[in-house]
C-alpha cells in the first residue's frame, strides 16, 4: 500500500502538498457503502480498474483533485491492497475523525481492524508475545477462510489459500517486525517445509499430543533474539482439505489441490492431530 499508494494518498502530506485523499478517507467512504469485505475489496477493484466519474464514490474528493488518472496495476496487487486497508488501522491524518464526523454527523467515527493491538498491552515475555502474533495471525486467516468458505464453498477456500494466504501472513509480520511462517513435514507447498531443527519440534508436539500431555510452546532465546514454535493442530473444519481424499475431501477438491500442489504431502489427517508449526522469530525490546 506504501509503494503503490502513498505517493498520492499519503496520510502525512500537508494541504498543498496533498493530490489526494488519504486512504483512512477511502476506507471510511468504502465501507460505509460496502461493509462486506468482498463487496468492498471488488468496489476498489473496480474503480481503479477503470476509473470514471461514473464509479467514483467520493465525488468531493474528485471535484477538489480531479479524477485518478488510469494506470496499470496488477488486479491481484490492488485486492491485496484492498483486503490489507479493510482489515487493518491505517495512518490517517490528524484531522481526519473530526473531519468526517462534521461531514457524516454521528460523531463516532472509528477505523475498524487493528486486531493485532488486542492485548497486546499485556504481552510482556517472550513467549506471551510469540503466542500473541501467532494467534491473531490464525485468528487473521480464520476468519477470512471461514468467510470464504461460508459464501462460496471450499473450492474457494482452496484457491483463497493458494492466493492471498501468503500475503495475509506477510501483513502481520510486518506489523509486528517479525519473521512468522507456518511449516509442516508434510506440507502442502513446498515453500512450508520444515526444516531438520523444526521437524524435531514437530515430532516433540506430536509425541506430547499422543501421550495426552500439556504441551507448552517451545521458546529459544539468545540475547533479545527469540525464536517461538506453537503447533497446528487439526480439527474438522481442516479436514476438508486435509482428511482423506474422497472421504473427507470431495473428488473436485482433491483434483484442485493436485493441480495447484502438485507435489502436496498434507492429506491423510485425522482430527485431533498435529498437522504442523508456527515458527516465529522476533527480537525482544530490551
Amino acid at each position: 500500500m506504501e509503494n503503490q499508494c502513498y505517493v498520492c494518498h499519503s496520510p502525512t502530506a500537508t494541504e498543498a502538498e496533498r493530490i489526494g485523499p488519504p486512504m483512512a478517507a477511502i476506507k471510511a467512504r468504502y465501507v460505509m457503502e460496502y461493509p462486506e469485505k468482498s463487496d468492498f475489496v471488488a468496489a476498489l477493484w473496480r474503480f481503479v480498474e477503470k476509473p470514471s466519474e461514473e464509479k467514483a464514490l467520493m465525488k468531493g474528493a474528485v471535484r477538489r483533485f480531479g479524477l485518478m488518472p488510469y494506470q496499470h496495476y496488477e488486479q491481484t496487487k490492488i485486492k491485496n491492497v484492498a483486503a490489507f486497508l479493510y482489515d487493518y488501522e491505517v495512518e490517517e491524518p490528524s484531522w481526519f475523525a473530526a473531519h468526517w464526523n462534521e461531514r457524516h454527523g454521528d460523531g463516532n467515527y472509528q477505523q475498524q481492524g487493528k486486531p493485532w493491538q488486542t492485548d497486546k498491552e499485556e504481552a510482556k515475555t517472550p513467549t506471551e508475545l510469540g503466542m500473541h502474533y501467532a494467534s491473531t495471525t490464525k485468528q487473521l486467516l480464520g476468519k477470512n477462510l471461514m468467510g470464504t468458505i461460508q459464501k462460496k464453498g471450499t473450492m474457494a477456500a482452496l484457491e483463497f489459500c493458494n492466493v492471498q494466504a501468503y500475503p495475509l501472513t506477510d501483513s502481520m509480520a510486518t506489523v509486528y517486525g517479525a519473521r512468522i511462517k507456518r511449516v509442516s513435514d508434510r506440507p502442502r507447498n513446498p515453500e512450508n517445509k520444515a526444516s531438520a531443527k523444526e521437524r524435531k519440534h514437530i515430532e516433540r508436539f506430536k509425541l506430547a499430543l499422543a501421550r495426552g500431555e500439556t504441551y507448552e510452546p517451545i521458546v529459544e532465546e539468545d540475547g533479545t533474539d527469540v525464536h517461538f514454535y506453537y503447533p497446528i493442530i487439526t480439527n474438522t473444519k481442516c479436514l476438508q482439505c486435509h482428511g482423506v481424499p474422497n472421504k473427507d475431501i470431495s473428488s473436485e477438491v482433491h483434483q484442485g489441490i493436485k493441480q495447484l500442489y502438485p507435489k502436496d504431502l498434507a492429506v491423510d489427517y485425522k482430527v485431533n492431530e498435529v498437522r504442523g508449526m508456527w515458527s516465529i522469530h522476533f527480537s525482544e525490546t530490551p
